[in-house]
């Protein structure tokens, strides 16, 4: 059985309802009734300042408190979404503070994080206010997916703005209702 795991990288509250979330949940209606979905809101855990060890002690303990959920979450996932707004042409901090600990993770003794995440998808849902923008984020995400072997899916953007706006970019909720079936 699919299992995606949303992660959400939006700093506005809930409240605020982003445009990129509305969009993923748009697509998401679209999954198999029999794909299992998680959704985790990263900007609300508690993950500690990624240390570089490497060159240094070399190797991370397992993670513990919300970087231990969010791993377990990861290892879980077949299929890993980033709900991904474009901030200042790049990924928002929530998620490039979670992909940070994936350096760590990657020197976990035993953990084995470069070879358990590989063949998993790995696909991005953003808005923005001009596509041409988004392409940096693009292609950093695009390399994280290549250095792991992960299988890329793709983006499935919209223009964004003030909540609510990607609801009329009407070939991007189009678009979301197939995102996932292109299989």
């Amino acid at each position: 059985m699919r299992h995606f795991v949303f992660l959400n990288g939006s700093t506005r509250t809930p409240e605020q309802r982003g445009n990129t979330l509305t969009l993923a949940r748009l697509a998401a209606q679209g999954l198999p009734a029999d794909a299992r979905q998680t959704w985790i809101d990263l900007a609300r855990q508690s993950l500690p300042p990624f240390e570089d060890v490497r060159h240094t002690t070399g190797s991370y303990a397992m993670p513990t408190g919300d970087a231990k959920t969010l791993l377990d979450a990861t290892l879980a996932a077949t299929d890993l979404v980033f709900v991904s707004p474009v901030y200042w042409f790049s990924i928002p901090s929530p998620i490039k503070a979670y992909l940070d600990h994936w350096s760590g993770w990657l020197r976990v003794p035993g953990l084995d994080f470069k070879a358990k995440m590989a063949g998993k998808s790995l696909w991005i849902v953003t808005t923005s206010g001009d596509l041409a923008k988004a392409q940096p984020m693009f292609d950093s995400y695009h390399l994280c997916a290549d250095f792991l072997g992960l299988r890329w899916r793709g983006t499935l953007w919209g223009k964004g703005g003030a909540p609510d706006a990607v609801l009329a970019d009407t070939a991007a909720c189009e678009s979301a209702t197939r995102f996932f079936a292109g299989e």
